[in-house]
This record gives structure tokens, C-alpha cells and sequence, in this order.
């Protein structure tokens, strides 16, 4: 609450995070930005720049002189920096600097507990949650294995044959039950298969990969790992570095995605000997070759700034590479991605028969679908959980008719009649996003935004800013959010919807996916007019696919085959038959090579990969998946004449939007702050009536 500094933001905001059950209400009047709980604008402070910490330096070498007398005793938590950030980070410190694990030379086979590091990790204790109360509609999701190999999923991660160090990290980290990506691909990396995995945004596929690749080495680690210096003995300058000898390469295509990884790798790698770094363009350079000089057994990275490091074969080396994962699949291995892709899977000094290679993302269009054949054994395993490409039930999607004169105005009114949250609205121009940051700001709105032209500091500094609450608003183009994962976007706004050109709507569901993450529900408003009609028949069958209203001045592009009920607006009719684009050609070769029906025909299969088997959903474990609340059905509300539709409202007017959320709010969000602590339940009753506004 330090951060916001009004007692308003206490009650304003619920957090999925928490327990449900807090049933009081608050009666925040929303009036203008200030009263309606968001915080007074402020600006950042470049001053801290040149500051670093080393209270977790301390404290950890610390324990390692009391472990050198006997058993490594655990770090009492007063020696924990106060001043510390989200991470361990003080504000302007680099994201690559983030604290890690220092392995002791003393230590046996696990490292001891160091609570206060453990606390700005994975958070403070008993709030480790991250599986929301709607998990149960990612565990009915459909399951593919496509291909010859096929994989038998886990049930529970105790099942999953983890180091018990992961384990207990496992459940540090909030995971309960593991989603579907996460019970084929841990027994896949088990086995040691080449993966494939295209998984909806938001379903936990970094943990699907990190989780088994790490724990398999935990055991190993000793005799894998490269010589590095004694953390309990190193001094800065002194003593000499090396060069990093990197077990796991994992490529993504952004910045923040590359720190967000990072992030994760730092919490599954706490206890162990293996250690995390992050490379990316526009960090220094110093500060991240100081950091793989003190040993890396697990990097990340963007293209680019891999390139540059394999260029410097006294920094880096990747000759005890075991495991390369490409993340954000599609996104990588797009032609302008190809060379400085092909350089890092072929460029180095890897033994390319020691390595197991894994591409995860949401979408997976054909030309990336046959790259991906030219680098991963014929022996691969592919899995599809839903619909690739596809979006799923946990998002409230809904698409209101706004003029691009009437925008600004529209999502003004959008944001202030809605609860406080964190919220991303994404644009299409890095001009429009200065503007609309200029514009909320100078509306006493705290927002902050990225894109490609800030500098990298100002990058982290705007990302930290959001995840800490500081500025819960943030505008981005599509490429600098991509991947993005905050605790708790309880909103995403498509000021700019993408088009045909730039991404279509595979571009929109990576954008709608930054809510409604790992069971936790979400909502995704687009503004939409004449010049996204290219988008209008593929946008219908994401609504369609997903159970979601189809607003009038869209109805037209409904497919055959579905009618409209007139009493509810319902769409009837079979969503299994919809087909996509990206559907409508197989892989080459897929279909002769390793089609294969489930009763053993050779076939080629419809899905677009060849032969599919189709795995039943996995029941949802008692209590595992984060008990569900009974969520009551949105109440209908009579269309407000003219509203946000020049079309007569349809079920698209602000005033149901805000019913949807206060039931939503009420049955499902009920708990504790997003920003603080404790905090009080939402329902519709805290919803004002709007005044009914026209922007056609």
C-alpha cells in the first residue's frame, strides 16, 4: 500500500491470489481518477541509477561461514534489506542484477533456506498462490498428441518424479496441480523427447519447461556443471571471472520476456547449485558479462544479444549444452528472425547430439511449423492443448463499436467506470503510445508505457513500476508485451486491434492472454470500427469458440450453421465444426511420415500437424486446481439506446460491462487487495449507473 498511498486502494481491489470469502463491500464513490481509487500521477527517479545492494551478498555469505563449522543453518529474515523491491531489486537496478541462489562449495547436496531471499522470490509465506478459482476450465481443455510419439500425462507433480528440492519449489512457487502443457511435458523431458508444445496464453508452459529440465539436473549438477568461483570467497575484481559454460539456453524473442524467464528460473534454481543469468540489447554489457563470469549453468536471452556473446568465445561457450528452448515459438522463428536463430542453434561450439530441443508457444502457423522440422529429431514429441491459436473460457471478450475519433474519450470512461486494476491497453504504434500515455497522464490516471524506442532502462523501469503497483496502467505495442506475465491483469483494452497485416488474430490472442493466467479469470475490451472489418469473420469464431456474445454490428459474420436465440442474444450451434486458416493445410510430409490415428490407421490428420490422439481431460483434483466457487451467470441488462453501439447496443453498452464485472468481481475475485495485504470483496452494488454515452 506504500506504493498507492490511498486507503481507498484497500478495498478497490480484490486478489485472486487469496482466499475467497471476504464478503464486505466497499463504497468507494468514483467520481474522477483520484476518488475513484487510482493514485495521483508521480514520476520516476533516475537519481538511484548508480545504487546496488548487497544486504543478500551479506547475508548469504554470511551462512556460508556458519556452514563451513557444521550444518548450513538458515538466514533469520532481519537480515533482509528493507528497501528491497519486487525481486530483490532496489528501484533502477538492472533486472539482470535480480538475486540469486550463490551455491557454497561447503554445502552438501542441498543448499540451506535463506528466508529472506526466499521472500522476495516467491513472496511472503502463505500467500504462494497462483492457480486461480477457474482452473477447472483449463482442465477440461481438450489434450493432441500429434505424431508417433505418444506421452503418458502425470496427475500431480508428486507424481512427476521431481528432485524434492523442485518439489518444495514447486509448491513455493503456488503450483498445485499441473495444468495440461505441464502433464505431458514433464514426463516428455523426462524421457528426454524432443517437444513441440502449443498451449493457450496463460497455461503455464515456462513452468512446463523449467520444472522438468531443471530438476533433472539438480542430481547431476556437480558432475554437468563448469567450474565457477567459491560466491562465499569471491571479491569483485580480485579475483579472476570465467567463461560461462551454460547447461540450458532458452531463446525468446523480447526483452521482458527474456527478465520475466529469468525471474522463474530464479525461483525453480533456489536451493541448488545451478545458476541463472539473463542476457538482452540494451543493458549493459558489463554488468551481464560480470554476471555469466561468476558462473552460468541456466541462460537466457534474446537473439541478438546471444549472438553477440557466442561472437566472444572467452564469455561464453556452449559445449556443455544440454537442452535449447526457443520460446515464443512462432514469433522466433519468423523470417526476420531466421538468421540470428540459425546462428545460435548451429553457430556455436555445441555437440548438436547432446542437445534436446523444445519450442513452446500459443500459435503455431505452417511456415513455422516446417522450420521447426529442419531442428528437432523426427522423434519429437508435438502436443496441442485446445485449439492452437486459440484464446480460452476464463477471458470475458467483449468488442464495443468505437469511432477512432471517440477513442480517447471512450477509454476514459472505460477505465473509470470499472474497479481500479491492473490493466494493459495495447496499441499498434509506438506514436500512439506516447500520446495515449501523455494523454491519461495529464488526466491524472497513473499509467506508464513501452515500447521499442525507450531505452532499456526505461523499459525496466515502466515494467517494474507496473508489477509493483506503482502505476497500474500500462499502454504497449503488441512486440514489447509479448509474453508478458503480471500477477493479476485483471484487464487487457485493444485500443488498436491488430490487423490482418500485423499479426491478425494471432496477435490478439497473445495480447488477450496477458489476463485470466493460470486459472484466474480476466477481461479483454477492443474497440473496434470500419478499419478492422479484415478482422470481423475470424474474430466471430474466437467468440464463437470461446461461448461469448456476438455483438449486432458483428452478427453478420456469423457462419452458416449457427443461429442467434432472440429471448437470450445466444449463439447456437456447433463450435466443434468452426475451422481456422491456420488449420486448413497439414505440416509437409506430416501426413505420410508420422500421421497415425489413435486406432493405429496411417492418416493424415486434420489438425494441421498430421495424426492426432486425442487425450481425455484430466479431471480436476479435489481442492488442487483451487476449490471453484459456483460463479453466477452475468446478469442480463437491457441494451442502453444508442450506448457504446451506433447499432442499438446489442449487448455491447458500457452498463453491461459493468454488471459483467461486478458479478465476476463478487463470485470469483473475492479476496484479499491486488496491491495490499488484506482488502474487501467487489460486487455490482459499488457499480455506479453510467451515463449513457454515444462514440459513433
Amino acid at each position: 500500500m506504500a506504493a498507492w498511498g490511498t486507503e481507498d486502494m484497500a478495498a478497490a481491489l480484490p486478489d485472486s491470489a487469496s482466499q475467497a470469502g471476504d464478503d464486505a463491500v466497499s463504497t468507494v464513490e468514483r467520481k474522477n481518477p483520484q476518488e475513484a481509487g487510482w493514485v495521483k500521477k508521480q514520476s520516476y527517479n533516475y537519481d538511484v541509477y548508480n545504487k546496488s545492494s548487497k544486504e543478500l551478498a551479506d547475508a548469504q555469505a554470511e551462512a556460508a561461514t556458519a556452514a563451513a563449522d557444521g550444518e548450513p543453518e538458515a538466514v533469520g529474515e532481519a537480515e533482509a534489506s528493507e528497501t528491497l523491491a519486487v525481486g530483490g531489486l532496489r528501484e533502477g537496478e538492472w533486472a539482470s542484477s535480480g538475486a540469486v541462489y550463490e551455491w557454497d562449495e561447503e554445502y552438501g547436496d542441498v543448499g540451506p533456506a535463506f528466508p529472506a531471499l526466499e521472500e522476495q522470490l516467491f513472496g511472503k509465506k502463505n500467500n504462494h498462490v497462483r492457480q486461480g478459482l477457474s482452473f477447472d476450465k483449463i482442465a477440461e481443455l481438450t489434450v493432441v498428441q500429434e505424431g508417433t510419439v505418444k506421452i503418458e500425462p502425470i496427475r500431480k507433480f508428486e507424481d512427476a518424479g521431481l528432485h524434492p528440492v523442485m518439489l518444495e519449489n514447486v509448491k513455493l512457487a503456488g503450483y498445485n496441480v499441473p495444468t495440461p502443457i505441464q502433464q505431458y511435458c514433464l514426463p516428455a523431458v523426462k524421457k528426454g523427447h524432443d517437444i513441440v508444445a502449443c498451449a493457450q496464453t496463460g497455461s503455464g508452459k515456462t513452468a512446463a519447461f523449467l520444472i522438468p529440465i531443471l530438476s533433472k539436473l539438480m542430481g547431476k549438477a556437480k558432475k554437468l556443471a563448469a567450474p565457477r568461483p567459491n560466491p562465499a570467497t569471491f571479491v569483485a575484481g580480485r579475483d579472476g571471472m570465467i567463461r560461462a559454460e551454460p547447461l540450458v539456453l532458452v531463446v525468446c524473442p523480447s526483452r521482458e520476456l527474456a527478465t520475466q524467464i529469468f525471474d522463474e528460473a530464479r525461483r525453480f534454481c533456489y536451493r541448488t547449485m545451478l545458476r541463472p543469468c539473463v542476457v538482452y540489447g540494451g543493458g549493459p554489457l558489463a554488468e551481464q558479462l560480470m554476471q555469466l563470469g561468476k558462473g552460468c549453468d541456466v541462460l537466457i536471452g534474446t537473439p541478438g544479444r546471444l549472438c553477440d556473446m557466442i561472437r566472444r568465445p572467452h564469455a561464453l561457450t556452449l559445449k556443455r549444452l544440454k537442452y535449447m528452448v526457443i520460446d515464443e515459438a512462432d514469433e522466433m522463428l519468423q523470417s526476420d528472425w531466421e538468421t540470428e536463430l540459425n546462428q545460435i542453434m548451429t553457430g556455436g561450439d555445441q555437440e548438436e547430439g547432446n542437445i534436446t530441443y523444445m519450442m513452446f508457444s500459443a500459435t503455431f502457423p505452417k511456415n513455422a511449423r516446417k522450420l521447426a522440422k529442419d531442428h528437432l529429431s523426427h522423434e519429437h514429441v508435438r502436443i496441442r492443448v485446445g485449439r492452437a491459436g486459440s484464446s480460452h473460457k476464463n477471458i470475458k471478450q467483449d468488442i464495443i463499436w468505437v469511432e477512432s475519433a471517440s477513442k480517447r474519450q471512450a477509454l476514459y470512461d472505460l477505465l473509470l467506470s470499472t474497479p481500479p486494476a491492473r490493466t494493459i491497453i495495447f496499441v499498434n504504434s509506438k506514436r500512439a503510445a506516447d500520446e495515449i500515455d501523455d494523454y491519461l497522464f495529464n488526466s491524472d490516471l497513473p499509467c506508464t508505457s513501452i515500447h521499442a524506442d525507450r531505452t532499456q532502462r526505461e523499459r525496466e523501469d515502466s515494467i517494474r513500476a507496473f508489477r509493483n503497483g506503482k502505476t497500474p496502467i500500462l499502454i504497449a505495442t503488441g512486440v514489447s508485451a509479448r509474453g508478458l506475465d503480471v500477477h493479476n491483469v485483471m484487464h487487457v483494452i485493444n485500443y488498436d486491434l491488430p490487423s490482418t497485416q500485423y499479426g491478425g488474430i494471432e496477435e490478439y490472442t497473445h495480447r488477450i492472454g496477458r489476463t485470466g493466467r493460470i486459472g484466474n479469470m480476466g477481461l479483454a475490451t477492443s474497440f473496434y470500427n470500419d478499419r478492422d472489418s479484415d478482422l470481423a469473420e475470424t474474430i466471430v469464431k474466437v467468440l464463437l469458440e470461446n461461448g461469448q456474445q456476438i455483438p449486432d454490428f458483428l452478427q453478420e459474420h456469423i457462419p452458416e450453421g449457427f443461429t442467434i436465440d432472440d429471448q437470450t442474444g445466444n449463439v447456437n450451434g456447433d463450435v466443434d465444426a468452426l475451422t481456422f486458416d491456420d488449420e486448413s493445410d497439414n505440416e509437409e510430409g506430416d501426413g505420410e511420415e508420422d500421421g497415425e490415428k489413435a486406432d493405429g490407421d496411417a492418416a493424415a490428420g486434420a489438425g494441421g500437424w498430421g495424426g492426432a490422439e486425442t487425450a481425455e481431460a484430466a479431471p480436476a483434483a479435489s481442492g488442487g486446481w483451487g476449490a471453484a466457487t459456483s460463479t453466477e451467470t452475468a446478469k442480463a441488462v437491457p441494451a442502453a439506446e444508442g450506448g457504446w453501439s451506433t447499432g442499438g447496443g446489442g449487448g455491447c453498452n458500457l452498463l453491461l460491462f459493468v454488471r459483467y464485472l461486478g458479478d465476476m468481481y463478487t463470485y470469483t475475485w473475492a479476496g484479499s487487495s491486488l496491491w495490499g495485504e488484506t482488502g474487501l470483496a467487489l460486487n455490482e452494488d459499488i457499480l455506479p449507473g453510467i451515463d449513457e454515452k454515444v462514440y459513433g
